[in-house]
């Protein structure tokens, strides 16, 4: 991917930290082990997102047994790997490699059950998943995949060297692989150089936040060091972000997006809106109406 010249984001009210988060450790899949960075009770706080996972490392006992056949209703998930691959396969009969650098942007929609199967590439997997709710009158649409290259994220580097890829909506007039109307998704990795501020223009309306997972980031004042979230407040007249790199530099997902300020019911791989759904989906998935 060529690397675009950046058209400058103007942030004159940058928002604020409203507070630092650490991850819980924990399992999924056949015992595969990750950090949730967005849990649970940070939902409603971060809507329309719903969970953030980060997995890596070198020991293939932490992920070989990988995720069997699971099954999800009514949102969208995220995959971006920027260490090793990730094979899929699905009940309608997809199959895919994603590969290092690359992002699968799976939509459950109405429902599907696949497989995801974790796979090092020199020594190394790691990677994240982002689970994106869909709007209600969307929750039971088609189900669909989409294998996004790491060649075909657009990419761009600012004055001061930062280098982005722009995965979902748009930064300093670059449009990303993916764009959503209702949720309209902002998701960024950020490689930033020791010492060098990067800006980006927010909705003030849309709830955002960074996970640093290499060095040291200062956003706004405030520290956030590896493995941390930084959860951004929605300030009233607030136009964007300012962050700033340590002496090692950095590497950051920003992440952001418009509310849908809908009710979150939610049962494992289920989310609706309300528990009758979810008491149907349960009833969909045991009769085999996903395959």
């Amino acid at each position: 991917m060529d690397t675009n010249t950046a058209t400058p984001d103007l942030v004159r009210h940058p928002r604020h930290v409203e507070r630092v988060l650490a991850g819980t450790p924990t399992s999924d899949g056949a015992g595969v082990k990750l950090t949730r960075v967005l849990t649970q009770p940070l939902q409603r706080r971060l809507d329309p997102f719903l969970m953030l996972d980060a997995f890596g490392t070198d020991n293939p006992d932490d992920y070989i047994a990988g995720f069997p056949d699971h099954p999800h209703r009514g949102f969208e998930t995220v995959t971006y790997m920027i260490a090793g691959r990730l094979r899929h396969r699905d009940s309608a009969g997809h199959e895919g490699l994603l590969e290092n650098g690359g992002v699968q942007w799976m939509t459950a929609g109405r429902g599907l059950v696949h497989s995801e199967l974790p796979e090092q590439q020199e020594g190394r997997m790691e990677g994240f998943q982002l689970w994106l709710n869909l709007p209600s009158d969307q929750k039971l649409c088609e189900p669909g995949y989409r294998d996004i290259a790491s060649g075909q994220i657009p990419e761009l580097q600012t004055a001061e060297g930062v280098r982005v890829r722009v995965i979902a909506g748009t930064s300093h007039g670059v449009a990303g692989a993916v764009q959503r109307e209702r949720t309209e998704p902002l998701y960024l990795d950020l490689h930033l150089p020791a010492g060098a501020a990067f800006e980006q223009a927010l909705p003030a309306a849309h709830n955002a936040f960074i996970y640093v997972y290499r060095g040291a980031l200062d956003v706004a004042d405030t520290p956030v060091a590896v493995q941390r979230m930084a959860l951004l407040r929605n300030d009233a007249g607030s136009d964007g972000v300012r962050m700033r790199a340590g002496a090692e530099g950095a590497r950051a997902l920003l992440i952001a997006g418009q509310p849908l300020n809908e009710p979150i019911a939610q049962y494992g791989p289920f989310v609706m809106n309300s528990n009758e759904q979810i008491f149907q989906a349960v009833e969909d998935f045991r009769a085999g109406r996903f395959v």
